[in-house]
């Protein structure tokens, strides 16, 4: 029963990422995915990446180094981040 219970814990970062990465960049949720990048955002700038990490770190609670901020290239490349840092956390639900 646990990997249900992952899978939503996956989904659910998944969709707080979107979520801020949309207001940051200040583009339609709708139009960001998986590969969504610096490459195809054109308001992902050093300003807005920083930005976006902070609030993810906000959301999350959790801290990036410097080195793992420079990794954090991708929508997909930030959820695994995320996800390797909240392994045995809970999730905050935003509330």
């Amino acid at each position: 029963m646990t990997a249900p219970v992952a899978a939503l814990s996956n989904k659910i970062v998944f969709r707080k990422v979107l979520s801020i990465a949309a207001d940051i960049f200040e583009v339609p949720e709708s139009t960001l995915g998986p590969q969504s990048s610096p490459d195809t955002i054109s308001t992902w700038d050093s300003l807005h990446h920083l930005s976006f990490v902070l609030a993810l770190e906000q959301e999350f609670g959790v801290e990036f180094s410097p080195e793992e901020i420079e990794q954090l290239l991708s929508i997909e490349l930030t959820e695994a981040a995320l996800q390797e840092k909240l392994k045995g956390c809970a999730i905050p639900d935003g509330h």
